[in-house]
């Protein structure tokens, strides 16, 4: 990557999986045992950055959970894209645009352009929905913050403290602290949950890190485009292991239900699929597939649920059952990762929460009506609630 020459790497989401990290929901009661639990496949969505800051090849294809059937979802109003992420409640798609600074809005279904959701950014990269329900965005341009929206496109804040330039990655750990991957700057910077600078998680071993992520146990993972090594790093930050190699300019990330790893390899045009200890699988979209050249950013949007034959149990977790704002907590498996997925009264899958602690769900993006929540408890039991969503 050559800044000089305007070429670096770009961006990611997860699988509207939306991988929020602070949690709270509390377990009661089983009431009962019924039939039919909501279950879904998905679609990939792919961002080729293309020849990076030289418009003709920018584009966002989309394919089956297989990788095939590829189409090319949307090819206008895009100025080097960097990150896709959906909008559930309204049937929207953001794309971040480096070149103009905006967050541009299209239909989800469609891919036709709508609006801009937000301008006046600087160089916007990866979007990620935070444990507060807001949308966070990070910024390439130097002495720059992580800003935060509103799901309707209105700005909250600049919600760190001090900059971080070149920013491409983000996620949260189970505590609820923003870390930030800075590609110049070859360290990944750790924010509290008020935006406090907390200092460099991570200040050697990395070689222009892109997207990053926790596992369930708290290690970190960082995609490092310029040697294509994905590196795993303890709670502590202390470096583990080079969990993946030979992948050059490795970007985009998200993650198959069965936890394999979606990830975009830039040097050889595809998406490539690990297995969750790190060994490569095979190619999820093929070298070149539709002309794809750089792919940024992976993610995986769920499809119109289909009911299956499962069982889950009815539970009381989530408080109150009708508002705007739900407590939802879970102490009886305190430092946990569990899964919470939102569905509506059709099937539809809307949304999905890791969590781990202490949280508050805020649904009032979402259209008034019923809503399913389904967590998934340690022992592989079901559990499912429902919820009214009244503003």
């Amino acid at each position: 990557m050559v800044e000089g020459a305007l070429i670096w790497p770009l961006f990611h989401q997860n699988f509207a999986y939306m991988k929020i990290k602070t949690f709270t929901l509390a377990w009661l009661l089983a009431i009962c045992i019924s039939p039919s639990l909501f279950a879904q496949n998905f679609d990939v969505y792919v961002s080729d950055a293309g020849n990076f800051n030289l418009p003709g090849n920018w584009q966002i294809l989309k394919f089956d959970e297989n990788g095939e059937n590829g189409q090319v979802f949307i090819s206008d109003h895009l100025a080097w894209p960097q990150d896709i992420f959906f909008i559930e409640s309204n049937n929207t798609v953001l794309i971040s645009n480096l070149n103009t600074g905006t967050l541009s809005k299209f239909d989800a279904t469609t891919g036709a352009f709508l609006e801009e959701f937000a301008t006046g950014i600087s160089g916007p990269t990866r979007m990620k929905l935070g444990p507060d329900s807001l949308l966070y965005v990070l910024q390439w341009s130097p002495n720059t913050r992580v800003k935060r929206y509103q799901l309707n496109g209105t700005f909250v804040d600049d919600f760190t403290k001090t900059n971080t330039g070149s920013a491409i990655g983000l996620d949260w750990d189970a505590e609820g602290n923003l870390f930030v991957a800075s590609y110049n700057g070859n360290y990944v910077r750790k924010y509290s949950p008020n935006g406090d600078d907390l200092g460099n998680f991570i200040s050697s071993g990395l070689n222009g890190p892109t997207n990053i992520w926790f596992n369930d146990e708290g290690d970190l993972f960082v995609n490092n485009w310029n040697n294509g090594i994905v590196k795993r790093f303890d709670g502590l930050g202390n470096f583990v292991e080079d969990f993946i190699t030979g992948a050059p300019n490795c970007e985009g990330v998200d993650f198959f239900p069965n936890g394999d790893i979606a990830i975009g390899v830039g040097g050889t045009s595809s998406v490539k699929v690990y297995s969750p200890d790190g060994a490569f699988i095979k190619d999820l979209v093929a070298p070149g597939t539709l002309n794809l050249l750089v792919p940024n950013a992976v993610v995986f949007r769920g499809k119109t649920a289909s009911k299956t034959k499962d069982k889950y149990l009815e539970m009381s977790f989530v408080s109150p059952t009708i508002g705007s704002h739900f407590q939802i907590s879970n102490p009886d498996f305190a430092g946990r990762s569990l899964s919470c997925e939102v569905f509506d009264t059709s099937g539809l899958f809307v949304q999905k929460m890791e969590f781990s602690g202490q949280t508050i769900w805020d649904a009032s993006s979402l259209a008034n009506g019923i809503y399913y929540l389904t967590v998934k408890l340690p022992d592989g039991t079901m559990a499912r609630q429902k919820v009214v969503v009244q503003r």
